[in-house]
């Protein structure tokens, strides 16, 4: 069985990246969920199905915290996203006794989208005359555990409220009588995934489902959730003889890790994302991502800085990613651990 889904996840790869032929356009809300704020991962490409990563894992596939061991670790985030929108987020893990009974996390996203003036129909040459300025918000808050069944095998899940306020309309009732309605929405979605070490060269591969949820509502038309599912895999290079030398005197952790993505969205075509980490000294971290069928983005750089003292460790992370015909995008994260 092992074997057959190892071959699976290699196919699926490798046929997502070419399937791009169906346009699966608007068929979500709460897209806010979908957009990743750390920074060590958007520098990576997002590709983070089978990375190990403490509590921002939450994010991406929360097996990934199964094998923290620190008391207490902490990620601050910030997202400075096109056309003037920022994303904030907070995660922490906690894992008493060297997580021997699993690994306990929070999340939170926030989402501010500035001012926004409102307007309704109006019988002026205009034809819409102003109403009041609002202001566009977003928040989710979850809880998630993760545990690692054996040396090689881990799961975790993560269930999460996310709300929604995108200001008031006018809703005309008659020609003289009209409603005003408070747009807001919230639910519950609920993410999972798990992790495979194979034990060969650091080799891993893994899946999450993220943001399933019952379907919701504004007026009329109801929609889900950005509901995602991905299948990863990922190696450390620097374990394969040709490419030993990049290994650097000094290191004591040298790792040049790949790691890809397949991704079927509800929303969007199938696509691939693929990322790079290369260690120095342990202490800085150089990281690439390649994103394969997106509509602006190709391609995503970024840095960290990283400072440990036995299990305890402060990271500081930064990444840049171009946006094509919008502004470009910049990420900034802070974790600590004790």
């Amino acid at each position: 069985m092992k074997r057959i889904f190892l071959l699976f996840s290699f196919l699926l790869f490798f046929l997502t990246a070419a399937a791009a032929k169906d346009k699966k356009i608007a068929q979500t809300g709460f897209q806010f969920l979908s957009v990743t704020s750390d920074a060590r991962a958007s520098g990576m490409g997002e590709a983070m199905t089978t990375v190990q990563d403490h509590s921002t894992a939450l994010f991406f596939n929360p097996a990934g915290m199964a094998r923290s061991q620190n008391f207490l670790e902490v990620n601050f985030s910030q997202n400075t996203w096109i056309a003037g929108i920022l994303h904030n987020s907070v995660s922490l893990s906690f894992a008493p006794m060297d997580g021997r009974y699993g690994v306990l996390g929070f999340s939170m996203q926030s989402v501010d989208y500035g001012e926004v003036q409102g307007t309704m129909v109006w019988p002026n040459d205009q034809g819409f005359i102003d109403t009041e300025v609002f202001h566009p918000t977003a928040f989710c808050i979850g809880v998630g555990y993760a545990r690692a069944l054996s040396d090689r095998f881990s799961v975790g899940g993560h269930i999460k409220s996310a709300y929604q306020y995108l200001g008031k309309s006018v809703v005309p009732e008659t020609d003289t009588t009209f409603t005003v309605d408070k747009n807001t929405l919230s639910t519950l979605a609920y993410d999972f995934g798990t992790i495979y070490e194979t034990g060969w060269k650091e080799f891993a591969f893994g899946m999450s489902v993220r943001n399933f949820s019952q379907e919701i509502k504004y007026q009329s038309e109801g929609f889900q959730l950005p509901l995602t599912f991905r299948i990863g895999a990922s190696i450390n290079l620097l374990d394969f003889d040709p490419l030993h030398f990049l290994a650097l005197p000094g290191t004591k952790d040298p790792r040049l890790l790949l790691s890809v993505d397949a991704i079927h969205p509800r929303s969007y075509a199938e696509r691939m994302n693929i990322g790079l980490e290369y260690n120095l000294f342990d202490l800085l971290y150089l990281r690439y991502g390649f994103l394969v069928n997106y509509d602006e983005r190709s391609s995503t750089v970024g840095f960290g800085l990283s400072k440990s003292l036995g299990k305890h460790f402060l990271s500081i992370d930064y990444a840049y990613t171009p946006f094509g015909i919008f502004d470009s995008v910049q990420k900034f994260s802070i974790q600590i651990a004790i």
